[in-house]
């Protein structure tokens, strides 16, 4: 590990970083893990800067500040990263997750100890936090747009490799809803599906003899035509890919209740409320995860145990 600054006992090394990930709502090793491959990419062999520069025996205080408003979430990560690095430095949030900042700047943490860890896990703490935060203020602008009609924000797979958990809890964070997480957990027959599948109806009446009894089947369509003819099959979900609102809402009266609808593609923020007013059950944005521009935050040394 990267922590030289101390003696710590590699046997208990899983165990750093527990406390700051107490009851946060992602499994604790896949966030370990994330944090642990982030801080290899960018401690590599040290951080020369630091060790060049800081006493090992020097600590200090800093604070965390949102610099534009939005959306605050990923805070337990950050102090995991830190702790990661020595299990000697406290983290405070001073906003809950999923807080709405709207006069920046405002302190959202603050953190204090050995002043080594604090300025070699401060990239790696702000690329996550920033991140997570910036989905969770994109994914809460988009569900602030459709309140009032019947639409559930949906997010897609279109995700940073590696991220997809926190990916997703961040559009939980932001009030929107998560799609399969993974390709073991739903059926989603798309136009490639149905085109090496022989059709429609061929590959839902496969999907039904495959699938687990509980396991829902979505099928994607480009029409209506294959909208008749995925309902005919039994889907419970139809995907309406790339339609326009009158061919949306055309597709909600034929539907007429008999399987939930799922716009997606070519959504903006600009059409969003058009097509929510449809009365389509779900519209999935992959912008929410492969777009959000990550939230303006920083990380200030305020003292040192020197001042």
């Amino acid at each position: 590990m990267w922590r030289k600054d101390h003696d710590t006992n590699d046997d208990n090394i899983d165990n750093v970083g527990d406390d700051a990930l107490a009851g946060f709502p992602v499994p604790r090793a896949e966030v370990l893990a994330l944090v642990d491959a982030a801080l290899r990419e960018d401690v590599g062999r040290g951080d020369v800067t630091t060790e060049a520069t800081v006493p090992m025996d020097r600590t200090a205080r800093a604070v965390m500040l949102a610099k534009a408003p939005g959306r605050v979430a990923g805070l337990p990560v950050a102090a995991a990263v830190f702790t990661r690095l020595d299990p000697r430095v406290g983290f405070t949030a001073v906003v809950p997750e999923g807080a709405m900042v709207t006069a920046p700047p405002a302190a959202i943490a603050y953190v204090q100890g050995p002043a080594r860890a604090l300025l070699t896990g401060e990239r790696v703490a702000l690329n996550i936090v920033q991140r997570i935060s910036g989905v969770a203020t994109l994914t809460a602008r988009c569900a602030t747009t459709v309140e009032g009609t019947r639409a559930r924000i949906l997010d897609t797979r279109k995700t940073t490799p590696g991220m997809r958990l926190l990916d997703k809890y961040a559009v939980r964070m932001g009030g929107g809803h998560n799609h399969r997480s993974g390709l073991d957990d739903g059926v989603l027959i798309k136009d490639n599906h149905i085109r090496a599948a022989g059709g429609v109806t061929a590959a839902i009446a496969a999907a039904r003899r495959y699938a687990q009894p509980l396991l829902k089947i979505e099928v994607e369509v480009r029409g209506l035509d294959e909208l008749d003819e995925a309902l005919a099959a039994g889907a419970d979900i139809v995907l309406l890919d790339n339609m326009a609102p009158d061919l949306l809402r055309a597709a909600v009266a034929r539907t007429d209740g008999r399987a939930l609808l799922e716009a997606s593609g070519g959504i903006t923020p600009d059409n969003l409320r058009a097509i929510a007013e449809t009365g389509v059950d779900y519209i999935s944005l992959g912008a929410l995860t492969h777009s959000a521009p990550a939230l303006d935050i920083s990380l200030d040394i305020t003292d040192t145990d020197q001042d």
